[in-house]
């Protein structure tokens, strides 16, 4: 038995030297039981990630590990000095000058179009004429080797013309600054509703950023082919934009470019388009130099490079009656795009959609404003929008039931979508699949929260400066891409004549098991071992057009689109089996390494040497596109989301009012993953996202000064979860039913719907600072110590 399993079947861990206090005696719960995986078969089983052991003995290849081909050659970046300003010139003479250096490179070198090939089209290749966010990249060094470029790229003397900077978003909003137009969406009369409400509030919360940090930074190697033909190797969620970006770049065809990710060392959305950066970069260096260039920002670079989580502004009003549930609501949303658009779009458009998360907005109105500042181009973040989204509801939640002396979770309950009424978004979908109540009826249970809550009541009353909160929170999270058109997936399936099988698909591999869950349907649909199932490095020039490894949806769309590759090879192979046996082709079974009709089995790898040796067709292609899907982008409304996935979070957590100092002390998950694929990497993927959410609102906090310059830069101010932050009580199970909607293998997607489990810890620390102060309670994330401090002292 595992320490996660004993943890499971023996309750809580209690320590005597615990801070909290006195720990409540929690039984063990046995989870309900869920579906079986079949009896043989490898989906349903908690097979070890396909590149475990590579990785644990150093072994797993990332782009930096690929043995560099000879003349290979090193770039480092030229970064803007100020935040906004006129570049008037730059001057490479002592970078030139300097041992090893080959080249600078700078826009004019561009041979394509400029402008990078992003959907709004206003981002430059390299700034020329103006510099808009301190690290903004000018052009590159190139020299024989990394030190020696990044030496160089020091040494390059800019001369900018300062401009006026606008770094704060509400300056953005007052200068009527965006990087797109703002979007409105309402429902009923919000006004009137608000008006006629018996009581309501208003309110302001700012919620920051977040850095991505990834282990594997940035990088991406280029390498010029035959014929003006290029291979590029990118840690990449997004191998064909990488391809169209470069392309375009080069003005060149698509055709001639060949993207290839074998894996990442994380993404998290940092990958998404941030990733076409740097192969635009090398492969404009290694068009000119005609030779293969590399390029790999350091942690610094990349910080003041690359975009972030966007940071968000809100002003609320809202109606609510005695109970808590509510009457009306006007909301005002202020996301701080950056320089540039990216994806701060859907990202926007995403934050609206989830501002509901899993309650009932009969009258709302919403303002969204994508606002232009002197920072660097805010992009995707595990979440999309989605978490900004629902910490503001939560937070209104957990304000009105502050304001009437309620349990927030009672508050909760009151406002979740119902069954047969109360269950139209605010946006026109029909919530069909709704598993709120029940789902938090049994966590409240299980979490023994009631029980807590009078225990934490106790000992605040008798604490004066150890205080304590805990909080329930639930998430209702849409799956697909907002963008219908990228809910499209491709695969190839290949069986060789020994019977062993190869599949390729258009996901990308960065550390999450999506090729582990696509070999374990691929070998089930074909009926042989896990092991003899290999998922091969993402490759435009395999699978063409593939969408983003993005919005949850990996699994979902390329582990069907494998599995209908599969089934093809499948329908193939019993098709032959029916001749040699004459029987139906519906009568042949692939199950244990075995064919098997009503006249006998054969081992796998001899009907694959039969059916080569007569001709049959032993590989194939997938495709899948969801289904249902429909959504109108000029007016938000349709149905984006394919199904929802749906969890709830209990956390327990403890302030030192002196200090401002916090600690999460115990937390208890149940998340809805369907019928699950791999329960250990979906058990992962709960744990870390929680943990990454917890570091969003507790730590992570992203600085900039009065000039623009992010003084966050480096692990050493900018401080992402450690060990010691996870509480020893962190409890996960899942909720026992499959995917109500057609989904491969009944199974749910587990990305991001987790990250907004830990929107709890911010609900508990606000309960923490009105258990020490009564009143309002505004409590800004990141909730730093110092952040909290000033909650105590509003």
């Amino acid at each position: 038995m595992n320490a996660r399993e004993q943890a499971h079947n023996e309750g809580p861990v209690s320590r005597a030297d615990n801070p909290s206090g006195p720990q409540l005696a929690v039984p063990p719960v046995t989870p309900p039981p869920g579906p079986q995986p079949p009896a043989h078969g490898a989906a349903g089983r908690s097979h070890k990630h396909e590149s475990a052991r590579a990785q644990v003995a150093g072994a797993a290849t990332y782009v930096d590990d690929i043995a560099e081909v000879r003349g290979t050659l090193h770039a480092a970046p030229i970064l803007s000095t100020v935040a906004h300003g006129r570049l008037r010139g730059v001057d490479t003479r002592a970078a030139l000058a300097m041992p090893g250096v080959r080249e600078v490179i700078l826009a004019g070198d561009v041979p394509g179009d400029p402008l990078l090939a992003t959907f709004v089209h206003d981002e430059p290749v390299f700034a020329s004429s103006t510099v808009e966010h301190i690290g903004q990249v000018i052009g590159l060094v190139i020299a024989g080797s990394v030190m020696q470029a990044r030496r160089a790229a020091r040494r390059v003397l800019l001369d900018i013309d300062e401009l006026p900077a606008i770094l704060q978003v509400r300056d953005a909003l007052k200068a009527e600054n965006y990087v797109l137009p703002p979007v409105f969406v309402k429902r009923g009369d919000a006004a009137q509703a608000l008006k006629s409400a018996p009581h309501t509030l208003s309110g302001q919360l700012e919620v920051g950023g977040q850095e991505h940090f990834y282990l594997e930074g940035q990088v991406a190697y280029v390498l010029p082919q035959e014929q003006n033909q290029w291979l590029v190797y990118s840690s990449t969620q997004h191998p064909g934009e990488v391809q169209h970006w470069v392309s375009h770049a080069l003005g060149i065809s698509n055709h001639a470019v060949r993207v290839e990710c074998r894996r990442m060392g994380g993404g998290f959305g940092g990958k998404e388009t941030q990733a076409g950066h740097l192969a635009v970069w090398a492969a404009i260096a290694a068009n000119k130099l005609k030779c293969p260039v590399k390029l790999r920002l350091d942690r610094d670079d990349d910080f003041m490079v690359t975009g972030k989580r966007h940071p968000f502004a809100y002003d609320y009003s809202v109606g609510f009656d005695n109970s808590g549930r509510l009457h009306g609501l006007k909301l005002v949303m202020l996301a701080n795009c950056g320089f540039s658009a990216d994806l701060s779009g859907p990202v926007a458009d995403r934050a609206i959609f989830h501002t509901d998360n899993a309650y009932f907005l009969e009258d709302v109105e919403i303002a969204s404003y994508r606002c232009k500042t002197n920072t660097q181009s805010h992009t995707a973040f595990r979440g999309f929008g989605g978490p900004q989204g629902v910490v503001l509801i939560e937070s209104i939640l957990g304000d009105i039931a502050r304001h009437l002396g309620l349990d927030p979770l009672d508050v909760r309950k009151h406002n979740l979508y119902g069954i047969d009424d109360r269950n139209v978004t605010h946006y026109q979908m029909k919530v069909e699949d709704n598993i709120l109540a029940p789902l938090l009826s049994k966590l409240e249970q299980t979490s023994q929260y009631r029980r807590r809550r009078e225990a934490i009541s106790a000992w605040n009353a008798g604490s004066p400066v150890i205080k304590r909160g805990i909080a329930i929170t639930p998430v209702k999270f849409g799956i697909s891409f907002t963008a219908t058109l990228f809910n499209q997936a491709g695969a190839l399936v290949h069986v060789y004549t020994d019977g062993s099988v190869q599949v390729n698909h258009g996901g990308t591999e960065m550390g999450q098991g999506l090729n582990t869950k696509v070999a374990q349907i691929v070998a089930d649909e074909l009926g042989v071992a896990f092991e003899d199932v290999l998922a091969t490095a993402s490759d435009t020039s395999k699978i063409p057009n593939a969408s983003a490894t993005a919005a949850s949806a990996g699994t979902d769309l390329n582990a069907r689109a494998a599995q209908y590759a599969a089934r093809n090879v499948r329908d193939n192979l019993a098709q032959f089996v029916s001749g040699l046996d004459n029987c139906g082709a519906g009568a042949v079974s692939f199950a244990g390494g075995k064919i098997s009709s009503p006249k006998g089995s054969r081992p796998f790898p001899e009907v694959v040497r039969l059916a080569y040796a007569n001709r049959i067709q032993l590989w194939s292609d997938g495709f899948y596109r969801t289904p249902k899907i429909h959504y109108d982008k000029t007016t938000l409304t349709g149905r984006p989301f394919y199904y929802f996935a749906y969890g709830a979070a209990c956390t327990e957590v403890a302030i030192d009012t002196l200090t401002g100092e916090s600690r999460v002390l115990k937390v208890d998950i149940l998340h809805d993953v369907g019928t699950s694929i791999n329960p250990a990497i979906d058990i992962g993927q709960i744990e870390g996202g929680f943990v990454q959410g917890m570091g969003w609102l507790t730590t992570e906090q992203l600085v900039w000064n009065d000039k623009g310059y992010l003084s966050t830069h480096a692990p050493s101010t900018y401080k992402i979860p450690a060990t010691g932050d996870i509480p020893e009580h962190f409890k996960v199970d899942f909720w026992p039913e499959p995917n109500r909607e057609d989904n491969v293998f009944g199974s749910k997607a587990v990305g991001e719907p987790p990250f907004m489990l830990a929107i709890s810890v911010l609900e508990a620390l606000k309960e923490a600072v009105a258990a020490a102060r009564p009143g309002e309670v505004r409590l800004d994330a990141p909730a730093t110590a110092e952040n909290v401090l000033r909650a105590l002292k509003a």
